[in-house]
């Protein structure tokens, strides 16, 4: 693999030489993942910038910052260059002759017709990893369709149909959720094509999609459909089968969830916790079945006893039953509280201009090579000139393709 300066990265992808040419955010975010891994990341944005960038005035009018944007973008190096003109397509593939992999959620349709789809790529680089993230796959009627996760991981997987109530409306997904579990599905393809070409030196072409990323995340039901023909209702937390795996209100007004999975093992703890041990001999209750055919009656019994003490005063009780799981219902103000979700090591700092800021981190850690992250996201074009002489073209040469428009620096 191409090496870089250990002093400027750290982590399992240090030494990894990505090129990045993704808009929005499924293609970004899975460079971005390898960025926070180590690995050095040049995003290739055409001279107007990656369209992600406009959710700073979308959202935020005048704010001084793009949070949504540096969430995917931090601790890269960005080139502007327009893709349309014979230099500009010349210097994208010289970025390529060295590049470990290239990650790209562009139109199957646009790359081939810049000639950097991956046949026409695989054949001069064969080496290369080329991560492909399409809405539909590269395949079929819908392979140049364009797609959002919205529309793909969201509507058209099945996902928001499951949780839509019987005659109610869909549910809206959060921003990126889709984009973001299918860029951990895409770094994790990379990784394993990296090791795989360590192995035997060959790249290959690893794809995944927002539709199939959205399959996979209802697997569960789309299985049962496929092996015994059903599918599960949607919940409804006054008549769940299992009281023990529903959500209730204390009497503050936070909601927590009890997660009794196994009715044999959670119930107990449950029935102590409430101060009812006779429920273990009622038998009203005493039986998963008998659970299930009297849930009303048990869930309302439950919601009168769990509005008598605050959600605090309810962990003072649950504390004292090992097996009783539970999880408060966190609004996400109180999750950024949440001592759990500190320890998890969710949060990091990155450097900016005069300190650091405090952003999300990705979701792995590597104890024996941790990561740490660089920088914040660059400014549309600000390696411009650093990555063109990194690739060996001299400073007049820079300043033709600058004035021609062919690359942009920043203002």
């Amino acid at each position: 693999m191409t090496e870089t300066d250990p002093t400027e990265a750290v982590g399992p992808m240090r030494g990894v030489k990505v090129v990045e040419l993704g808009v929005w955010v499924a293609g970004p975010a899975t460079a971005g993942v390898l960025a926070d891994w180590g690995a050095d990341v040049i995003k290739i944005e055409p001279p107007t910038g990656d369209p992600c960038r406009q959710f700073q005035r979308m959202l935020g009018g005048d704010m001084p910052t793009n949070p949504i944007f540096e969430m995917d973008n931090r601790s890269k190096r960005s080139i502007a260059v327009d893709l349309g003109t014979d230099d500009g397509l010349a210097i994208a593939l010289e970025l390529l002759a060295d590049a470990d992999v290239f990650v790209t959620n562009l139109r199957v349709g646009a790359l081939a017709r810049l000639g950097i789809d991956h046949p026409s790529v695989a054949s001069r680089f064969p080496r290369l990893v080329y991560c492909q993230i399409t809405g539909y796959g590269s395949d079929g009627e819908d392979a140049d369709r364009a797609a959002y996760d919205v529309g793909a991981f969201w509507a058209r997987s099945g996902l928001a149909s499951l949780l839509t109530p019987p005659d109610g409306d869909p549910p809206f997904q959060r921003g990126g959720m889709g984009d973001h579990s299918t860029a951990l599905a895409a770094a994790a393809a990379v990784s394993a094509a990296l090791f795989e070409r360590e192995r035997y030196g060959q790249g290959q072409l690893v794809e995944t999609s927002l539709i199939r990323q959205g399959a996979y995340t209802i697997s569960f039901d789309l299985n049962l459909l496929l092996m015994w023909g059903v599918t599960l209702d949607i919940g409804d937390r006054a008549s769940m089968g299992n009281p023990a795996m529903n959500n209730y209100i204390a009497r503050c007004g936070r909601r927590f969830w009890i997660v009794g999975l196994e009715g044999e093992r959670h119930w107990p703890p449950l029935a102590r916790a409430v101060g009812h041990p006779e429920w273990l001999n009622d038998n009203r209750f005493a039986q998963p079945r008998e659970r299930a055919t009297n849930s009303r009656e048990l869930i309302s019994m439950l919601d009168e006893i769990f509005a008598t003490r605050t959600l605090d005063e309810w962990a003072d009780v649950f504390s004292t039953e090992p097996d009783f799981f539970w999880a408060p219902v966190n609004t996400p103000e109180e999750l950024l509280n949440d001592p759990a979700f500190h320890g998890s090591g969710a949060l990091l700092e990155v450097p900016d201009e005069v300190s650091t800021t405090t952003m999300v981190a990705t979701p792995v850690d590597f104890r024996g090579t941790p990561w740490t992250t660089r920088s914040m996201a660059p400014m549309i074009g600000e390696h411009t000139r650093e990555v063109l002489a990194g690739i060996g073209r001299p400073e007049a040469e820079i300043d033709a393709l600058v004035a021609s428009g062919t690359v942009v620096e920043p203002i």
